[in-house]
């Protein structure tokens, strides 16, 4: 029967309900033994491949063009139409494999999350899920059209960043100033946005027993390894250690600068980091990002440049900053294909590259991980998918230089790792504050329904783990510093995994230093146990501890510290 099935995504978009239900019917009637599960799940694998990277294309069409209303209805009619009833009639096959008693080969993790996903999963809640993916694409929406007049010129803001390296002063203040005042004119629209948003997850949560959206959220991402309260030592532990190093970076960029205050125009991205200074200019055309990236891919590892060669010539890639196409930067997985895509928003500055490095890292833990048999397999965590990501920007760093295949001079890389190290140490404490935010929020989802507790709560947790930059007169755009995290409204509670992630990526940095190949080998071999295996399971094979505590984040900050050291040593 499968035989009769599409084999292209492309062909399964034309699809509706009554086509596919059958098949689902066939897998959910079929007798399950322990001659025919593989079978079963082979067939099991392929419609879920299909229901992914339809998904995935027709959520993709709608980044790359957010005024394209045809796609974003065309999104929205298979959520409705296909999903919705897909996820009811999957979950009833994982209660059949679970009842049969069944534990197929190198089934145990899936096996074990199928039970929590069973667990949680209530029918009321799949068209709140649709609303929700709904209102994400209307911040998107509403972000894409942000735009500014610039020396005659219609800009995104995204467009803007390269103003930010500029030396004058003045110019990067009257840019800010232009940028702060477009996104303060979305300031209520976010805010009614934030509330629709805040009280479908409320729902969602109450219709699954949950106390909190916060607990909910917690066995959605399959959070076996570690608590709430982990992440609060977290905080505790980068407060400790990681913002009195971050506020030494604030104060070598206000000494440099040779000003009495760092200003919020003397930083750029999440209003957090300082542009590269002296300013760095690592490409002119997209072609040139992605040639030198390749090059440094093949220099961490020849396959994994290989992989990279095969997504460039398939057109796996979409770099540029364009008007009306959604912010930030994501890989999306095209199971059918079993292929990668990657999608940013390149302006021509360091932060461009470092966001190749890191998808490129999420696109190879894809290719080695769909080397699985079944596509449940190939479901791992964010937390170590992010671990993929953020030592690929590391293991690439010793190849930025022109010599190897990069895109700088000796002292311009020294400079761009400087940069990109810097950038690591102040990340932790941002994270911490978006972190404790949704805590706060989701504890006390009474009071965050009044945005104007929200802005105190930001604003509160920004003057705890970012004292060095002063926003006097600009309170406004400081306290509606959550509106500008799509993380916030898009995929709430996933921000820790990039500061867990960070983690685990520096002690895979940390080996490479002392062994390349054998580091290189170890974090191949994480990605390609995909879902199989527990977290500490996984970090352990990349080389890697899951670790929340003081002891292990004063070895990273010192270890990063000594580098940037020597990296200005050799300037």
């Amino acid at each position: 029967m499968f035989n009769t099935l599409p084999k292209t995504a492309h062909e399964f978009m034309d699809w509706d309900w009554p086509q596919i239900e059958p098949y689902l019917n066939d897998l959910l009637n079929r007798e399950l033994t322990a001659e025919n599960v593989a079978d079963w799940l082979v067939d099991w694998s392929i419609l879920d491949r299909l229901f992914s990277e339809t998904y995935a294309r027709l959520s993709i069409a709608t980044t790359l063009d957010t005024t394209d209303k045809a796609a974003v209805e065309k999104f929205h009619h298979f959520l409705q139409h296909v999903i919705e009833p897909a996820s009811a009639a999957n979950n009833n096959l994982k209660q059949k494999l679970l009842a049969s008693g069944l534990n197929p080969v190198g089934f145990e993790i899936p096996l074990r999350n199928m039970r929590q996903e069973a667990e949680i999963f209530r029918e009321e809640n799949i068209p709140l899920a649709t609303e929700e993916r709904k209102l994400a694409d209307e911040y998107n929406r509403i972000v894409g059209a942000q735009t500014v007049q610039w020396e005659g010129e219609e800009k995104t803001l995204t467009q803007l960043k390269p103003i930010f390296q500029n030396g004058n002063r003045p110019t990067r203040e009257k840019a800010w100033r232009l940028i702060n005042e477009r996104r303060l004119q979305d300031r209520e629209a976010l805010n009614a946005l934030w509330v629709k948003l805040l009280d479908l997850r409320v729902q969602m949560a109450k219709n699954a027993g949950f106390d909190n959206f916060r607990d909910l959220r917690w066995k959605q991402f399959m959070r076996f390894d570690y608590t709430p309260q982990d992440c609060k030592d977290f905080h505790a532990a980068i407060e400790e250690i990681v913002v009195p190093a971050a506020t030494r970076i604030y104060e070598r960029q206000r000494q440099m600068l040779g000003v009495d205050k760092l200003r919020p125009w003397d930083v750029d991205r999440d209003d957090v980091y300082p542009p590269s200074r002296p300013a760095l200019t690592p490409f002119e055309t997209v072609e040139e990002l992605v040639s030198k990236a390749e090059n440094i891919f093949r220099k961490v590892d020849p396959e994994l440049g290989d992989y990279f060669g095969m997504m460039r010539r398939e057109n796996l890639l979409d770099l540029d900053n364009r008007k009306g196409k959604a912010p930030g930067g994501y890989q999306s997985g095209l199971a059918m294909v079993k292929r990668p895509f990657i999608f940013m928003n390149a302006v021509g500055i360091h932060d461009d590259v470092n966001t190749l490095l890191h998808e490129g890292g999420h696109a190879f833990h894809l290719l080695e991980a769909v080397k699985l048999p079944y596509s449940q397999q190939w479901e791992y965590g964010s937390e170590i998918a992010e671990v993929a990501s953020m030592s690929m920007e590391l293991l690439g760093a010793p190849y930025l230089t022109a010599k190897e295949g990069g895109y700088y001079s000796d002292s311009d890389a020294a400079h761009a790792r400087i940069h990109h190290l810097e950038h690591i140490l102040l990340f932790w404490p941002f994270m911490a504050v978006v972190d404790a935010f949704q805590h706060w929020v989701y504890e006390n989802a009474d009071a965050a329904r009044n945005p104007a507790n929200c802005d105190a709560k930001w604003g509160e947790l920004w003057s705890r783990f970012i004292p060095g930059v002063d926003w006097n007169d600009f309170d406004a755009a400081r306290m509606t510093g959550w509106h500008r995290k799509l993380h916030i409204f898009q995929i709430p509670f996933y921000y820790v995994d990039y500061g867990l992630a960070q983690v685990g990526a520096l002690q895979v940095w940390r080996n490479s230093l002392q062994d390349q190949v054998q580091a290189v080998k170890q974090y191949r071999y994480a990605l390609s146990l995909g879902g199989t295996r527990t977290l500490p399971e996984l970090y352990a094979a990349a080389g890697a501890k899951l670790a929340f505590d003081a002891g292990t984040m004063q070895e990273l900050v010192d270890l990063i510290e000594g580098t940037i050291d020597e990296l200005h040593a050799a300037i």
